[in-house]
């Protein structure tokens, strides 16, 4: 999907900056609708056209951002929130008020990024469907020795890419997909998390992320699931995203 995005920052020059960020975003992908450089531009922006996402920063001229978000907060479909600030003391107000992620500048593609997957699950519970519920009903079709096998999404714990097929592991069984992880990866965003450059593990049953020595490769990371017993390997690149889904 594409979000719809307000920037909302009295420094033209951090506006100028989100707007590059997000131009860059894939999963998901987003789309600035108008920019603002206070309270009294963004609600007149807000009145023209509604947006997604708000990104917004706390000290502006006049109205500052903590009363614009709760002034936001009162409109019958509010947008989400993501403060994106050079200031770190107001966090805890800021999810008090129900804010969805809250930056710190100068703001990184990666945790950025990150803001805006969870803006999308956020808005699917919202929209009355879970992470679990969201994939209750979709399944994989596995062709094997001749038979075709419906695999439910709900019942996988992984999928990883060995050779030309996908490994798809399930509590009770392994089976052989032809097919693409990163289609998979973006088809099902909301239902898996990559780990790894060749796997993928569902959301739900992330239980851990463990450091471990291994005496070939030195010092990495490996994340436990629910359901199996074996642990997979995490990428540096992928540890916050990973960390990500086991808070959520």
């Amino acid at each position: 999907m594409t979000l719809k995005v307000l920037i909302v920052d009295d420094e033209s020059l951090a506006r100028s900056r989100l707007r590059t960020l997000l131009a860059d975003c894939k999963e998901p992908e987003a789309d600035v609708v108008g920019e603002a450089a206070n309270a009294v531009q963004a609600m007149d922006q807000l009145q023209h056209g509604p947006c997604d996402l708000v990104l917004l920063d706390i000290h502006m001229p006049g109205v500052g951002g903590m009363a614009l978000a709760g002034a936001l907060m009162q409109m019958p479909q509010p947008p989400a929130v993501v403060f994106v600030t050079a200031h770190t003391e107001y966090a805890v107000q800021a999810f008090e008020i129900e804010a969805v992620d809250y930056l710190t500048k100068p703001v990184r593609l990666e945790r950025l990024q990150l803001a805006l997957q969870k803006v999308v699950r956020q808005m699917a519970v919202s929209g009355g469907e879970n992470t679990e519920a969201a994939g209750a009903g979709e399944a994989l079709i596995i062709q094997e020795r001749g038979r075709s096998e419906r695999v439910a999404l709900a019942e996988v714990i992984y999928l990883k890419a060995e050779l030309k097929y996908i490994t798809v592991r399930t509590a009770n069984k392994e089976h052989i997909y032809d097919g693409s992880l990163s289609d998979l990866e973006q088809k099902y965003a909301q239902l898996f998390v990559r780990v790894h450059r060749n796997a993928l593990v569902a959301r739900r049953r992330v239980r851990a992320v463990e450091k471990h020595n291994d005496p070939v490769e030195g010092e990495g990371w490996t994340v436990r699931l629910d359901g199996v017993d074996e642990r997979l390997a995490v990428s540096r690149r992928q540890l916050a995203a990973v960390r990500e889904a086991l808070a959520g």
